[in-house]
């Protein structure tokens, strides 16, 4: 999923940026020195090595062979031939899951959840705080394998998976205990004499199935909050970054055999698609994530409905950045918005779709645009030199994308760069489409509705903010937002008037840096993952209610409405009696309902 810009700001020191900067590195180490007052010298000394097996692919210098017509499926046989879509080099075959390993993988998960649901809160920070280390210590191996399986960069890497999944890390740490830790609840007059509480417990097994777009943070995502809730997790990655779950699922695994744990707590199995339901609707599932697209998720929902499993549903967007005119520095927001389209080649569930400046601020934020767009340089980031935009994950869509500028084009709207797909003179068997920018793009134009996942920068007119918010608002999505400008009131507007589930204000994506809860509206799913709400999502919500003063005082039922009833006429004016004493609006009604108590007792 995506997500980060923290590239994109390019200013030198003299605009102002190196004094945010400063400030910034001086706020970084305080929280340094916080961090190690909270974890001490010997909570560091308590966490585990441990060594995971390097792909040989992830070693310097490795060539595999370029496949003459790179695809997945292997004529004459099952297995999944995964290659590295900037390349087209053979990274290896994989069998995949039947139904019947599938079912074996959910056993042997709740097998070893069972043990797993009695560790306490500290035990589970051990495990992850080994986890940490080992990401932190490896990150350019992790790095090199995300690279290879998915085609991006190293830089859209680092932000893309390693930046957020040891943020997602270090947030459950800090702040998982006190999410899932038992809350005290109000109580009311009548139930005085009660404490009431809420629990969240291990649902059991959960299930995650996620999509080829950040094949370590969408796998490791999920495993982090399912096992810190005390539960086991079988997660079905992508056929199409099948080769990097198992390496990916191994270093999840080993920090639990390092800490002492069963490491079958977390089973990666990988699938055709016509297998996938034996996990979405396998009754030992307790609640299933899904990341991937709106007719995937239709088939998807309903496979979990025969187990009435519940599912959070994460489904893309069509996420608008709007511009408005008192924007301070036009050439900072620039490189915001280059990092937040392009990124991961534009194939970024929070990325930037669309662009919608106001008048007074359009023209000169496409001038600013055009000659950036243009320079953009593609290939592979482990084989080129200088690359600013990695591979797409295939190429089944340029067809469509093709279509979608060409349509827009011939409405009226300007294609300004790029538009089609790229033949690398290097890698003629990668995947590659030309970082697009398309201006004067229209609401109704259907690169303006339909997700395009890739890199293509779309920009549109709006006449005032009220303009931008409907505009913002015409898509069926509902993922994320964000908004650019100073003047409060307006920002304000667009925050509020926005049909989303997150919007970031001066910035991209940010929610996600700090773990706010994940998820939108519409046509961009249900459900949220992340945060306090994603953990609690993960268990079962439990309430309880007890005695304040056990043996002192507890609950008797009054003779008038004790069983057999003995006159129905006196239990029904004790019973109302009983409300207006609980529940009267005035002191008038409470004393009525106390004389009626006394009557009827």
């Amino acid at each position: 999923m995506d997500r980060l810009n923290w590239g994109a700001v390019q200013d030198g020191p003299g605009s102002g940026t190196f004094i945010q900067w400063t400030a910034a590195f001086i706020v970084l180490l305080v929280s340094a020195a916080v961090l190690r007052f909270v974890f001490g010298n010997k909570d560091e000394k308590q966490v585990p090595s441990y060594t995971v097996a390097q792909p040989a692919q992830c070693e310097a210098g490795w060539e595999g062979d370029v496949l003459e017509k790179p695809q997945l499926k292997v004529p004459g046989s099952s297995a999944i031939q995964c290659y590295s879509p900037a390349t087209g080099r053979s990274l290896s075959t994989v069998n995949p899951a039947s139904a019947a390993a599938v079912d074996r993988a959910v056993k042997r998960a709740a097998e070893a959840q069972r043990e797993w649901a009695k560790t306490s809160f500290a035990q589970r920070r051990r495990v992850l705080r080994t986890l940490l280390k080992f990401i932190l210590e490896n990150q350019e191996a992790i790095s090199t394998g995300a690279c290879l399986d998915s085609g991006k960069t190293r830089i859209d890497s680092s932000f893309g998976e390693i930046l957020v999944t040891v943020e997602k890390l270090k947030w459950t740490i800090l702040h998982g205990e006190r999410a899932l830790k038992a809350e005290r609840r109000p109580t009311n007059f009548l139930m005085s004499y009660k404490i009431n509480e809420v629990r969240w417990e291990p649902l059991g097994v959960v299930a995650a199935c996620v999509s080829w777009n950040y094949p370590f943070h969408n796998l490791l995502g999920p495993v982090i909050s399912a096992i810190f809730a005390g539960n086991g997790i079988v997660v079905k990655g992508s056929e199409a970054t099948a080769w990097s779950s198992s390496y990916f699922a191994d270093i999840a695994c080993s920090a639990l055999k390092a800490c002492g744990h069963s490491p079958h707590l977390v089973q990666s199995v990988v699938c055709w698609p016509s297998v996938a339901p034996s996990l979405t609707s396998h009754p030992g599932i307790s609640h299933l994530t899904f990341i991937g697209s709106r007719p995937v998720a239709h088939a998807v929902a309903a496979s979990a409905a025969k187990s009435l499993t519940p599912v959070c549903v994460e489904l893309g967007g069509k996420d608008a950045a709007v511009i408005l005119d008192d924007v301070a520095d036009i050439s900072k927001v620039a490189s915001i918005l280059m990092r937040g389209v392009f990124q991961s080649a534009g194939q970024n569930c929070i990325g930037i779709e669309r662009v919608i400046a106001c008048a007074g601020i359009y023209d000169r934020l496409v001038a600013i645009l055009e000659p950036r767009v243009g320079e953009l340089r593609v290939g592979s980031a482990l084989d080129d030199e200088a690359v600013d935009v990695g591979a797409m994950i295939s190429g089944h869509s340029f067809d469509r994308l093709e279509r979608l500028v060409a349509d827009a084009v011939a409405g009226g709207a300007r294609c300004l760069a790029g538009g089609r797909r790229y033949h690398h003179p290097r890698h003629p068997n990668g995947h590659y489409f030309s970082p697009t920018l398309l201006v004067d793009v229209t609401p109704e134009m259907r690169v303006a509705q339909e997700e395009a996942f890739a890199p293509i920068m779309t920009v549109m007119r709006a006449t005032d903010v009220s303009d931008a918010i409907r505009m913002a608002n015409s898509t069926a999505y509902g993922l994320g937002a964000s908004v650019f400008g100073r003047d409060a009131a307006s920002l304000e507007r667009v925050v509020s008037g926005s049909r989303t589930g997150m919007v970031s204000v001066n910035d991209f994506a940010v929610y996600y840096a700090v773990q706010l809860p994940f998820g939108g509206v519409g046509g961009s799913g249900y459900g949220r993952f992340a945060a306090e709400e994603g953990l609690r999502a993960l268990c079962n919500t439990k309430a309880v209610c007890r005695d304040r003063f056990p043996g002192l005082l507890s609950t008797a039922i009054p003779r008038p409405l004790d069983y057999p009833i003995a006159d129905g006429n006196r239990a029904w004016d004790f019973c109302q009696g009983i409300v207006e004493l609980g529940y009267g609006e005035s002191l008038r009604r409470r004393v009525a309902g106390l004389g009626r108590l006394v009557r009827g007792g």
